[in-house]
């Protein structure tokens, strides 16, 4: 549900992001909705990417650890981790709120009113920063679920070789389904 919500104000946001795209010139929005639009672009962006990462972990612990992932894994700890996790993104977005503005020329038309990153944030070098908090948000978790879908994959193919016993057909093809799904996610 947190991701959905996550989701669900990425694509709320939409529209401001289109508008940008298309049509930069003029920003009718005001200075508040061009700073939250952007916040709140990158702020949920970065909590899907978080969640994504988070159920990529739930499902390390449950399929190769799942005794311990019982005990681990309860409602109030994923309610808490939910609650880091939207906390942790908002946060580490928050520059953004701050390095856009509506920028308006030297002519002083309506028109030419835009919101974009502000000179202060090109020239202070944390423009730069901030692109490289949104790579390191794509790289480490794309890094991390490859060596964890790595680890479930290796943990299944193993516990496959020991599938004895009457309903060791029935284990076998539950595995074996258990990595197709993998495979496609």
């Amino acid at each position: 549900g947190s991701m959905a919500v996550s989701d669900l104000l990425i694509l709320l946001g939409l529209p401001f992001d289109l508008y940008r795209l298309w049509r930069s010139r003029p920003w009718i929005f005001g200075q508040l909705l061009c700073r939250l639009s952007h916040y709140l672009s990158e702020g949920c962006t970065y909590c899907t990417i978080l969640h994504i990462t988070a159920l990529t972990v739930e499902r390390y612990l449950a399929i190769c650890f799942p005794l311990k992932a019982k005990v681990v894994v309860t409602k109030r700890r994923v309610k808490a981790v939910i609650g880091v996790l939207w906390a942790f993104a908002l946060l580490s977005a928050s520059p953004f709120f701050f390095l856009v503005d509506v920028e308006q020329p030297d002519n002083h038309t309506d028109f030419s009113r835009e919101c974009k990153p502000t000179p202060q944030a090109v020239e202070s070098g944390l423009l730069a920063t901030m692109f490289w908090v949104t790579t390191s948000y794509f790289v480490l978790p794309v890094i991390c679920l490859n060596v964890l879908y790595g680890f479930i994959g290796r943990g299944l193919w193993r516990s496959n070789a020991h599938l004895r016993g009457p309903n060791a057909v029935l284990r076998e093809k539950g595995h074996r389904q258990t990595v197709k799904i993998l495979g496609e996610s």
